[in-house]
């Protein structure tokens, strides 16, 4: 028995192709649209017509023999692939989401690889590429095939024009004050973001990044000290200021902080929302303001600044990478151990960070910056983030598949991933309190925060101008060592009365160099967070030029 296949010219596929993707594959910009067009259902239909004409019109455009079939099972597949996790988690596919999709591990990436993942791929883009597949294309000859496609292109462009012309000022509101619409558009918006994210590659793959705070020296302070001044900053992944105990959360998961004589500042905001952006513009001398991945790319960075000054610099990772950040550096990726005691299937929990840091304070010999990368609460697979030991949150989701959980459980398996965080922290306090010899501090920030189901969103990577309060309001915790304290004179209860002052990943730089009292003409103490309350601050940090940030590009 021969299988069944239909004849259809190439304009009937692609008309039945592009109506499928229009109607099938885009719940989420419907859901959004009949929102945002309350009342104005009409122009709604005439924006959904308009669409499926341009969809229509692109696809006819490259639909010649050889390219029509795999063109048209591409746009499925991208619709398929992107659909599922717009319509699961709330996401929008942009530039940020497209690298972090190509920063993703496959650790992580087989966290997503769900049941559910699986059958939506199924039905949404494995039949219909192989119905696509099974149709015997009638193709003519080249010279009428443009006469013919012409014949409906340019009527379909000319028809789309019209009924945006005709609803422009309803379209024009609607998109102006809700840019998230079309951003959920398939397959439009993540083909657009993808091209985007491989032009900009390409555009800094060559960047030589140009020299950066040269003139950077250890400050009077550190020359005068007979103890190494040893600064550690960690890097958090996926924490959100408000499910801290510290600061105010219902929760108490922050237990072994509250013991200790930590000041958790309670009004931070990130530069992005994602690791791939938060991270080198936090170590960036740019303010977010100012910042972009090529012109971030394009200048040496705070690790850089601190070498010049002669200070032994080292980054140990237990996330996705420095994000160029550590470039320059000593460099230790952490999972490459596969260290039994904390690592399993490609990934470790964060004591790792704890035992290399344990092993690096043995070998100081100069004043150092430790920079340590967490895993953190990086999700959907909240359960993996903690030993199971230490989940007392309870009943907590342990599933990478949100829809097996309660959003109960969702939170209360985040809230652990908090919990473990607390205890790393406090490991790490510990033992640098525990090295007299040593002027030691900490710095701890997030790179960005999480969403947990409020307004339907999960995890994160929102554009900012979208993003709620929950992916973009992150901790910052500091401590000092005794030892730090009487040598540089700052005051832990100032900073304690100054918790609330507003502040963001644009102090970072700045604070940094300030607490490892290093002096250079970019240093800006009014970026510095903790100058205010440093009674014996060097002289050149307080004469130090307020340059603008662009202008050590000049």
């Amino acid at each position: 028995m021969r299988l069944f296949r239909p004849r259809l010219g190439t304009i009937q596929l692609v008309s039945i192709v592009s109506a499928y993707l229009v109607l099938l594959t885009n719940e989420t910009f419907w859901r959004k649209g009949f929102a945002y067009f309350a009342g104005h259902e009409v122009q709604l239909v005439g924006l959904g017509l308009a669409l499926f004409l341009l969809c229509f019109a692109a696809l006819t455009t490259f639909s010649v023999k050889y390219v029509v079939k795999p063109l048209l099972v591409f746009a499925i597949a991208v619709s398929a692939l992107a659909s599922y996790f717009v319509d699961t988690f709330g996401l929008v596919i942009d530039r940020d989401m497209i690298t972090n999709v190509v920063l993703t591990t496959p650790a992580e990436a087989g966290h997503l690889m769900t049941g559910s993942f699986f059958l939506h791929l199924l039905l949404f883009g494995a039949l219909p590429s192989v119905l696509v597949a099974l149709v015997r294309v009638e193709h003519r000859s080249f010279r009428a095939k443009v006469r013919r496609h012409s014949a409906f292109i340019f009527p379909s462009l000319i028809a789309a024009a019209a009924i945006v012309y005709a609803f422009y000022p309803g379209f024009s509101s609607i998109f102006r004050s809700h840019g998230d619409l079309m951003a959920s558009f398939h397959p439009a918006a993540p083909i657009v973001a993808g091209v985007k994210v491989a032009l900009s590659d390409m555009a800094e793959r060559n960047i030589v990044a140009a020299p950066l705070g040269t003139d950077a020296k250890r400050g009077p302070i550190a020359t005068a000290s007979a103890k190494p001044i040893v600064t550690v900053v960690v890097v958090g992944e996926t924490a959100r200021s408000m499910n801290f105990g510290l600061n105010g959360y219902r929760r108490d998961t922050t237990p072994e902080l509250a013991a200790r004589d930590v000041v958790s500042f309670q009004n931070v905001t990130s530069c992005g929302t994602s690791t791939a952006v938060s991270v080198p513009c936090m170590f960036s001398n740019l303010t977010k303001a100012n910042y972009s991945s090529k012109a971030g790319r394009s200048v040496e960075n705070l690790t850089d600044v601190l070498a010049h000054a002669g200070l032994d610099v080292r980054w140990f990772d237990n996330d996705t990478g420095s994000m160029h950040v550590a470039d320059r550096r000593d460099y230790e990726f952490l999972p490459a151990s596969n260290d039994p005691r904390f690592c399993a299937g490609g990934e470790c929990h964060d004591d790792i960070l704890v035992e290399r840091l344990r092993l690096a304070l043995d070998d100081i010999h100069r004043d150092t910056v430790i920079v340590l990368h967490q895993l953190g609460s990086h999700g959907p697979a909240y359960h993996e983030r903690y030993p199971q030991a230490a989940e007392r949150f309870q009943p907590a989701c342990r599933s990478a598949e949100f829809t097996d959980c309660t959003r109960e459980e969702i939170v209360n398996a985040y809230d652990n991933t908090i919990l473990y965080t607390d205890h790393v922290l406090s490991e790490v306090i510990d033992l640098l309190g525990s090295r007299e010899d040593l002027a030691s501090s900490m710095l701890y920030v997030s790179d960005h925060g999480e969403s947990l189901g409020e307004n339907g969103l999960y995890l994160h990577g929102m554009p900012y101008f979208l993003a709620p309060s929950t992916q973009t309001h992150v901790p910052m915790i500091a401590w000092f060592s005794k030892p730090y304290e009487a040598l540089t004179g700052l005051q832990a209860a100032c900073l304690e009365g100054r918790k609330g002052e507003a502040l963001s990943h644009d102090n970072l730089f700045h604070t940094v160099l300030g607490t490892a009292d290093v002096v250079t003409s970019v240093y800006q103490t009014g970026l510095d967070a903790f100058a205010p309350c440093r009674s014996r601050q060097s002289s050149t940090h307080l004469a130090a030029n307020p340059a603008e940030p662009h202008e050590v590009l000049r």
